[in-house]
């Protein structure tokens, strides 16, 4: 039986129309984190399923040893070459969430670079400020 379970870590992104500054941050910080939870997760996953190939494999010797039939070597064996395929799969997956993970914090630095500044001055206003697009007319 499996010990994976489905759960909620309550790091789920909005995704709403709410572009403004604080609001991307915070999107982005959501993400990030949700992404490092993700290649966590998938990194034990990973060692799991490498122990249990493993395991199938020295199975197969040992039921090789014991003279049964040939066809459960071949269907342990199987199983073995079934999870070491399925590994490499997962790797993949764990290097994908860690460069999306890096992509996430990289552009929230370079968002807040960008227009941390800007939301400051546009924070500290009493009058409001138009819509965008309010100039282009």
């Amino acid at each position: 039986m499996s010990d994976l379970t489905p759960h909620t870590s309550g790091a789920a992104a909005t995704t709403d129309g709410d572009n403004r500054y604080k609001a991307v941050q915070h999107k982005l910080k959501t993400l990030g984190t949700a992404m490092d939870l993700a290649g966590n997760e998938l990194e034990a996953l990973l060692r799991g399923m490498r122990t249990n190939a493993q395991r199938a494999e020295s199975l197969a010797v040992d039921i090789a040893n014991a003279e049964l039939d040939r066809k459960f070597i071949e269907m342990t064996n199987q199983v073995s070459v079934a999870l070491g395929g399925a590994a490499v799969e997962v790797q993949k997956l764990h290097e994908t969430a860690q460069e999306v993970s890096g992509l996430a914090h990289d552009t929230r630095r370079t968002h807040a670079r960008l227009y941390e500044g800007l939301d400051d001055i546009r924070s500290s206003r009493k009058e409001r400020t138009p819509k965008p697009g309010f100039f282009a007319h």
